[in-house]
């Protein structure tokens, strides 16, 4: 089986990573995650937990959140139903990047997958009905490291595809502060 293609984006840390599919009469097979394959790119992320979640409206919002130290994750984020706009936030202070994001579409179509590191606040848009994400962690759930950023925050600059009267956010998602006042755990 052949390595997946490993592509940096525009802040350091953040890898678009495309596995390889191969398919025939019977459908496809992916190996979509492979430690050995990532060690040999240089990536060394033990990954502890796996989490799924579905979100069955179009327009769906989870995020901007993140987990401070000391349980900071890293995240390996993919779409295996459906399309979602994908986001991380660079939070790492001294960062010459801090503030600034990188969105990519992730989709069951695509195949694409987004590796985040510590110190990003990630978060997501869904652009289908029943869209399902499927990603890995580096650290178990730890709420009381958990925080985020206020994902409507125009001093971010997001551009995402909904206007905030059509998207479907849930009241904590909604309440995290704006970056203005955020300070960072990174």
């Amino acid at each position: 089986m052949r390595a997946p293609k490993i592509t940096p984006l525009a802040i350091d840390g953040l890898l678009l990573i495309e596995p390889r599919r191969f398919g025939d009469v019977r459908g496809f097979f992916s190996e979509t995650y492979s430690k050995p394959d990532l060690l040999a790119a240089g990536i060394d992320i033990a990954f502890v937990q796996d989490n799924h979640s579905l979100s069955p409206l179009k327009g769906t919002l989870r995020g901007l959140h993140f987990q401070g130290p000391p349980q900071a994750q890293a995240k390996l984020v993919r779409v295996t139903r459906g399309a979602a706009l994908d986001v991380a936030v660079d939070i790492r202070k001294g960062s010459p990047t801090y503030g600034r994001h990188v969105t990519v579409e992730l989709s069951a179509e695509n195949w694409l997958q987004l590796l985040i590191p510590p110190g990003f606040a990630h978060g997501y848009m869904t652009l289908t009905p029943d869209c399902e994400l499927l990603y890995k962690v580096s650290a178990p759930y730890a709420p009381e490291t958990e925080g985020g950023l206020l994902w409507r925050d125009p001093a971010l600059g997001i551009d995402w595809p909904l206007p905030p009267a059509e998207v479907t956010a849930n009241a904590r998602d909604d309440s995290y502060a704006g970056f203005g006042e955020f300070v960072s755990p990174f």
